[in-house]
């Protein structure tokens, strides 16, 4: 089952969850309010507030931080891209006769970088993917290091060609980390734990009116489950509908750039 079919049936999940625990805490409520009919108002109030304070604070927490991490990765492309083309260009300080298949490799390693995020097919299948990207560092790696050693590179060549190409890996394995880099689960169920208890909590206050308060419960409802949406799509910005692959554009244009 893809990404966005889990998340949109979690997001739907909660909702008629929470409509359910609605219902469940207006009837505790209302079984309450026949024994006592001022401890509803009484006791109810402190739990209340502390619980929707705590979803809150979880929530904005939660939500910063899946933004954050979504405009880092997009960060991390543009970051990729200079320091290929900077390494790119250094070729030139190699002898010229060498300079045509060094840059060959750089084109096919663009091209496998922008394969290698454009493909994933699925959270598990990350590993995978990136694993292959290595052979061709390998060999784009293997090629240069024989070229600055010729007696006609540049003396510069070494100097500046090699570190260029150690920041442009070192990039890459950054953007591999950074795109596995999640909250634990445990953080994703405890804001649908709370979410679902906030609910039992609201239905069991509003059991002092006679008719039910649709409007408030429908509405607490989508707002819970449209925002934890949000935040799961956020966390993972190659399988949902929000989505980094804008920010590929870069990636696509310097590899017209070497044509």
């Amino acid at each position: 089952m893809s990404f966005t079919l889990v998340t949109a049936f979690s997001a739907i999940g909660l909702f008629f969850g929470m409509l359910a625990l609605f219902e469940v805490g207006r009837r505790i409520g209302l079984a309450r309010l026949a024994r006592d009919p001022d401890g509803v108002a009484k006791g109810a109030g402190p739990v209340e507030a502390a619980v929707f304070g705590l979803l809150g604070l979880l929530l904005a927490f939660t939500f910063s931080g899946a933004a954050s991490r979504f405009e880092d990765r997009r960060h991390l492309i543009a970051e990729e891209a200079n320091a290929i083309g900077t390494a790119y260009l250094r070729v030139d300080l190699l002898p010229r006769d060498a300079q045509p298949e060094i840059r060959q490799l750089f084109r096919q390693y663009v091209n496998e970088r922008l394969g290698t995020y454009q493909k994933l097919a699925s959270v598990a299948a990350v590993g995978a993917t990136l694993s292959a990207g290595q052979a061709q560092q390998d060999k784009l790696w293997a090629a240069s290091v024989t070229a600055v050693q010729r007696p006609d590179a540049a003396a510069s060549a070494s100097i500046l060609l090699i570190p260029a190409m150690n920041e442009m890996f070192d990039i890459a394995t950054t953007r591999a980390v950074a795109l596995q880099d999640h909250p634990p689960r445990v953080i994703f169920l405890l804001l649908a734990g709370l979410s679902l208890t906030s609910a039992v909590l609201a239905g069991y206050v509003m059991c002092s009116t006679k008719v039910r308060s649709w409007f408030y419960m429908l509405l607490v409802a989508t707002t819970m489950s449209l925002t934890l949406y949000v935040i799961l799509d956020l966390e993972y910005p190659r399988f949902g509908l929000i989505r980094v692959d804008s920010a590929d554009q870069t990636l696509d244009e310097l590899l017209k750039h070497m044509q």
